[in-house]
């Protein structure tokens, strides 16, 4: 479903199933800002049955502590466990509280292949509502023998819906298992992060109210009927024409109904278009539920697609660019053109309206 009139391409889908909005190696890496979901949340006195060491820097001064490392004592014994998150404890920096999550037999979706991976979280309820924290940091897995740490460097901003970072998967775990590597050293590992940045910044929200009207015999839906005569096929799809419905008024705003060929001139594009949007406030909506049809003239089979969409000044118009394929539309046992005659028809109702305050 589209929210323009424009020509485009593309089947997103902004408001409801089927409809589209018309167009008018090895070393350092970078993370995206992933959405995942903690596996728990830690709670006082949570303990595991391998000896995990933390220890950060000690608090310097002036200078702020930035890094924080966790010792794992007996990690052939966590190799054992089952596939899992093992969580360090909760840590403070830069004026935030932290824990890492590790789980050194993380396959990715596609491959067997097991990947040491880390993670890092914020305790449930430790982002306020409406901030943001912008943190740019490195997790780090210490070669013990040679000094040749593996780093991966991750940019996330946390906030109520996202406190975790998203997996980081550092190194296949045979590697890590290779006495050469320097990761394992007398069966320890050694695993941390440094911060780079911290910020926490107020979030520009955007809310929206959106008011939904039981139907009633004011607000019930009303139909209107666009009869074309003499639609010649090779007119219509002569570049950028366009056939344009008269207007027609319902529910107290006037409409237009828009067809036209798609942009590889496959299909037919049906849209309705709200006319005079100033009627409409600003930063306001209309949640109109509609349905196109092409009707079926021979066996009352009619084409037709559903909608529930806002308009507004900036999006006044809805349909599909795809609505139907141009051999079905011209195939004249379908019965949706015969002898230049076609049959189109908008049943269109107001469900509600909206509006949109912006935080400062």
């Amino acid at each position: 479903m589209g929210n323009s009139c424009a020509k485009g391409a593309g089947r997103s889908n902004p408001c409801l199933a089927n409809a589209t909005p018309p167009p008018g190696s090895p070393g350092e890496q970078t993370t995206s800002n992933a959405k995942t979901t903690s596996n728990g949340t830690p709670s006082p006195g949570e303990q595991t049955t391998f000896n995990a060491k933390t220890t950060s820097n000690a608090t310097p001064s002036p200078r702020e502590q930035t890094s924080f490392k966790w010792v794992i004592d007996g990690f052939s014994s966590l190799l054992d466990k089952d596939q899992g998150w093992t969580q360090s404890t909760v840590f403070e920096i830069m004026g935030v509280k932290w824990y890492l999550k590790l789980n050194p037999k993380y396959k990715k979706i596609i491959g067997k292949e097991e990947y040491v991976s880390l993670r890092l979280e914020l305790p449930q309820g430790s982002v306020i509502l409406d901030t943001i924290v912008e943190a740019s940091f490195k997790f780090m897995i210490y070669d013990q023998s040679n000094g040749k740490h593996k780093k991966q460097l991750v940019n996330h901003s946390f906030q109520t819906a996202s406190t975790s970072s998203g997996i980081s998967c550092m190194l296949p775990l045979k590697t890590l298992n290779k006495q050469s590597s320097g990761f394992l050293v007398n069966n320890s590992c050694i695993f941390g992060i440094e911060f780079i940045k911290v910020a926490t910044i107020k979030a520009n929200t955007a809310l929206e109210t959106l008011f939904v009207r039981k139907m009633n015999v004011f607000n019930e839906a009303k139909v209107y009927t666009w009869k074309i005569e003499d639609l010649k096929i090779e007119d219509f799809f002569a570049p950028k024409n366009r056939s344009y419905s008269p207007e027609f008024e319902i529910g107290g705003y006037t409409w237009s109904i828009t067809m036209y060929p798609s942009c590889d001139g496959n299909d037919v594009s049906l849209f309705l278009k709200m006319k005079k949007t100033n009627d409409v406030p600003k930063d306001s909506g209309n949640l109109v539920e509609f349905t196109l049809s092409i009707k079926d003239q021979e066996n009352s089979k009619d084409k037709k697609l559903p909608g529930r969409c806002q308009f507004s000044n900036q999006y006044p118009c809805w349909g599909w660019n795809k609505f139907i394929s141009l051999e079905d539309f011209k195939d004249t046992s379908k019965g949706y053109l015969i002898k230049g005659k076609s049959c189109i028809e908008a049943k269109v109702a107001i469900n509600g309206s909206s509006k949109t305050e912006y935080s400062q």
